[in-house]
């Protein structure tokens, strides 16, 4: 992997963090393909970012081992500050599908998860993207912010559409998963 870390040399501007939060200090942000020894911290992190849906650690696991060119980890101070997960789905060889995006509570707002996002599509493994495609649920305002700037930084359209009505979810309380698809780009 030739670009498994890289620093982040500037934040999405078009953001404003949020009153009372500091600002990044773009030199201590490192941004590197997950490792297996990540797994447990990615799934802490996950854990305290709800609404997101907590996988196992196995989970996070094989995401590492299998999925690392299409995965980031952010990290300052040596603490995990940002998670993000996609993969190329096997029949859609043009889509990036964005999993999961986990920003810590203490650098939320500041634009780390556009910043994920822009840095996962100039890796390698997703240059050939045309689209970006995530479920987010209708509650997510955050979310639905992040990728509405992303849409924008890619000067693209973005749609909307019903992917996993509730009903697929079987008798828990889980709400449909609402397709966002980016692109083309």
């Amino acid at each position: 992997m030739t670009e498994s870390t890289s620093s982040i040399s500037s934040i999405d501007s078009s953001i404003t963090p949020s009153p009372g939060t500091q600002h990044l200090n773009p030199g201590q942000v490192v941004l590197r393909s997950p490792e297996r020894s990540d797994a447990h911290a990615v799934h802490g992190l996950i854990q305290q970012c709800p609404p997101l849906d907590l996988n196992s650690v196995y989970t996070y696991l094989l995401l590492s081992e299998h999925f690392a060119d299409t995965c980031l980890v952010a990290l300052r101070g040596g603490q995990l500050d940002g998670f993000v997960s996609a993969y190329l789905p096997p029949q859609k060889t043009d889509v990036l599908f964005v999993w999961q995006v986990a920003v810590h509570q203490r650098a939320r707002g500041l634009g780390l998860g556009g910043h994920l996002l822009r840095s996962l599509l100039a890796r390698p493994a997703a240059r050939q993207a045309r689209y970006v495609e995530t479920t987010v649920g209708p509650d997510n305002a955050s979310s639905r912010r992040m990728f509405q700037g992303l849409a924008g930084h890619l000067n693209a359209p973005m749609h909307e559409s019903l992917l996993f009505d509730r009903s697929l979810f079987g008798p828990s309380a889980h709400e449909d998963e609402r397709l966002i698809r980016i692109g083309p780009f």
